[in-house]
């Protein structure tokens, strides 16, 4: 069954609403993608208007920022530590935004979806 990203086929009092048009492509919504440490894997994904989006699938580099003097790195990713989106994901090492990952520069907030910038962008948080 696919994803669907459009009207609620029902009213709040559960009436069923007609339908004013057939379903198009551009409703269809895609399937969640876990990034896990690994060696890297990229998925190009057709968007509208026939342009590309990178999907990052594995990956074990994160270009990380240092605030302090602005310098940005390739590291590589040791383990999750954190993940708020979900706890189970720290265990089964998925990175999400927000994800904090211990790397060899210590560690490290991501900053960027890796689901949809096709890279994973963080900031130094802890040496």
């Amino acid at each position: 069954m696919a994803i669907a990203q459009r009207r609620s086929a029902r009213r709040p009092t559960s009436a069923v609403l007609n339908n004013y048009r057939k379903k198009k492509k551009r409703d269809f919504g895609n399937d969640f993608i876990p990034v896990k440490i690994a060696k890297v894997r990229k998925k190009a994904i057709r968007t509208m208007g026939g342009s590309k989006k990178m999907r990052l699938m594995d990956s074990d580099q994160i270009n990380v920022t240092d605030t302090n003097t602005g310098k940005t790195k390739i590291v590589k990713a040791i383990t999750v530590k954190e993940n708020p989106a979900n706890p189970n994901y720290v265990r089964m090492n998925i990175m999400t935004k927000g994800t904090v990952v211990d790397t060899e520069l210590g560690l490290v907030k991501i900053t960027s979806k890796p689901g949809q910038h096709g890279m994973l962008n963080g900031i130094l948080i802890k040496k």
